[in-house]
């Protein structure tokens, strides 16, 4: 449930009562309030809560003197009861609201020093988990690499055709796998580098199974994050197809085979094509889109590029992991 809460002037009141009415909510109130304002209440389910904020931002939009504020609602009394015949209710009661989404993702979309150092941090425990072929300590790594936050909000972007958090993103993922991958050569470069590590070498075999783990790890960020359920576990998911192959191309460039590192870095590139194209399928399965109907329209041909651009990459990877296990 959400509880939402808008003051906006008192002369929109009649035009918001009666679209946030059209969206069926449970309990809906109109309180005056001062310098000729009013303030409103609303406590519905979540899909009903995005009709109810697109309908006062489209009427609200033109003036300076509102504001939409939502709340989740944790218990309310008496219980409302499930209504019959409400399939598609029902599924909308699963989807979060567009701005809860973004505020979730724009929020790690960006590089600070906290970013840094746990990227850093993470690709050296990662790194000599990998020489020690200690499997804890690279599941350690994982859970403080913050890369799951740039990933999702690439992925979002690109289901919004929002181009400027889709460049942010973008960067910020782009950042933290090379800040991974040259922290991970310099612990090459000083440390030996074990050929013989199961969990290091596993990073330079890759095939169909490949595939199947990015794009699971992927789906199951996008929905735990439309959904609302807690992404920890799937950013490990994430962290687990990106970080360790970034650190170990790092650390086979740092021993200085390169024909190594070239197959974790294809390996890489392998999950993070399969990580973004299945969290954009999720995303606009799910129906994430933008408010207005310009800005879909504007939007749709960018998303249609989009998907097609990810789905040819997976296709053209997917050629080559076959290919290259065939010649082997």
């Amino acid at each position: 449930m959400r509880l939402i809460e808008a003051t906006f002037p008192s002369k929109l009141s009649e035009p918001i009562s009666t679209a946030v009415a059209a969206a069926q909510p449970e309990h809906q109130r109109i309180v005056a309030g001062g310098d000729d304002q009013c303030v409103l209440r609303v406590l519905c389910e979540p899909g009903e809560a995005q009709r109810v904020v697109d309908a006062i931002q489209a009427i609200c939009g033109d003036t300076d003197d509102w504001r939409v504020v939502v709340l989740p609602v944790e218990a309310t009394a008496p219980r409302i009861e499930d209504k019959e015949g409400e399939a598609e209710r029902a599924k909308q009661r699963t989807t979060a609201l567009r701005e809860e989404i973004y505020q979730d993702v724009a929020a790690g979309a960006g590089v600070n020093a906290d970013f840094v150092v746990l990227t850093v941090l993470s690709a050296i425990v990662a790194g000599v988990g990998l020489m020690a072929d200690n499997v804890a300590a690279v599941i350690g790594a994982m859970v403080i690499a913050p890369l799951l936050g740039p990933v999702l909000a690439f992925s979002f972007a690109g289901a919004l055709g929002d181009s400027a958090l889709m460049r942010r993103s973008a960067i910020t993922s782009l950042t933290g796998l090379g800040l991974g991958m040259a922290a991970a050569l310099c612990v090459g470069l000083v440390l030996p580098v074990d050929l013989q590590s199961r969990e290091l070498m596993a990073r330079t075999d890759y095939g169909l199974d490949s595939f199947a783990l990015a794009l699971a790890s992927g789906a199951a960020a996008a929905l735990s994050i439309v959904t609302g359920v807690s992404s920890a576990l799937v950013g490990v998911m994430v962290a687990v197809a990106l970080a360790p192959p970034a650190v170990a191309a790092g650390l086979f460039l740092g021993s200085g085979r390169t024909d190594l590192a070239l197959a974790a870095a294809t390996l890489l590139a392998l999950n993070v094509v399969s990580v973004i194209f299945a969290a954009q399928v999720v995303f606009v399965w799910k129906g994430v889109r933008p408010r207005t109907w310009l800005e879909r329209k504007s939007a749709e041909r960018s998303v249609r590029i989009n998907i097609a651009i990810w789905a040819a990459l997976l296709a053209a990877l997917a050629v080559l992991v076959v290919w290259t296990n065939t010649l082997a």
